[in-house]
């Protein structure tokens, strides 16, 4: 049988090259609305996204011939995994492949904040020389706290290592130590999030959670946004409670006039923790083969 395949965000080429080896038809639809997905969908037994493709109730409903939704990276909180299996759809993901990405990512970020990296070069190209005014600060011999230990908890807390880093995961993980969140939150002078965005993720760090945390702790997140309340993580900012803040996601993506984006101690990157030619290799064939496989079992 040939099956159609309908691939919404983009996707590097070897995992396109898979499916057409197999002989189905590929549409390359990364360019077209998502508001025309719903009109077209009907027409194709597989469905790939990476994280901008929203796939609602409502779109999968119109997959009348939907056998399996491909989800090219971790996490499936943009699909609607319940009525999917309603409907008898399987749903794949890759979840290990761009681990060393991002966890790679949050290291930059870390760094970035404790040595003033972003604000040096901004004021150098403002005409500034503020070498006094930048004094930060060695990471060696802090505590990081890793909130999540799946795989790109356990590849943050090898390079963390590596550093020189005290580490304090917090997740219940049978192969390595972990701590309760409340003995972690006092003790970690950086905090770094690594878990998904699930019903009981969102908001995990909030007011009360922010009021347990040492003054002035550098907060890292490229795992996803809501896992932090944004308005707790302000007022925690602009108070110095939080001294500064790296951010690679946002409740909502693309951002728009997000008042964490005026503040001068915070940094950011657009969503890009997976956004290597590495991570994206390995995801488009992973995601491939895992389609096939469930197209054809």
């Amino acid at each position: 049988m040939t099956f159609k395949v309908l691939i919404s965000d983009p996707l590097f080429e070897q995992g396109v090259k898979l499916f057409e080896q197999k002989g189905y038809v590929v549409k390359k639809a990364w360019d077209l609305p998502k508001s025309e997905l719903s009109a077209i969908i009907g027409e194709y037994e597989a469905l790939v996204v990476r994280s901008a493709t929203k796939v609602t109730a409502e779109l999968i409903a119109k997959g009348k011939n939907l056998k399996v939704i491909g989800r090219a990276g971790d996490g499936l909180d943009n699909i609607d995994v319940e009525q999917a299996q309603k409907q008898g759809i399987a749903v794949v993901s890759t979840p290990h492949t761009s681990s060393v990405s991002v966890a790679e990512l949050a290291i930059g970020h870390l760094l970035a904040l404790a040595r003033n990296i972003v604000a040096g070069t901004v004021t150098l190209r403002e005409g500034k020389w503020l070498k006094e005014e930048l004094m930060g600060t060695e990471v060696n011999g802090k505590t990081l706290g890793i909130l999540g230990c799946g795989n790109i908890g356990r590849e943050m807390k090898k390079l963390a290592r590596a550093l020189g880093m005290n580490v304090l995961t917090v997740d219940v993980c049978v192969t390595e130590e972990f701590v309760p969140l409340d003995v972690m939150l006092p003790q970690a002078d950086f905090l770094s999030i690594h878990v998904p965005l699930t019903p009981h993720t969102r908001n995990l760090l909030s007011t009360k959670e922010f009021a347990k945390m040492k003054d002035g702790v550098v907060l890292i997140n490229c795992s996803r946004g809501g896992i932090v309340n944004e308005d707790a993580l302000y007022n925690a900012l602009i108070k110095g409670k939080v001294k500064a803040a790296a951010l690679d996601v946002f409740e909502n993506e693309p951002p728009k006039d997000n008042k964490l984006l005026a503040l001068g101690n915070v940094i950011a990157t657009p969503h890009v923790g997976a956004q290597t030619f590495e991570a994206q290799s390995r995801t488009s064939e992973q995601i491939a083969k895992k389609v096939i496989e469930a197209l054809e079992e």
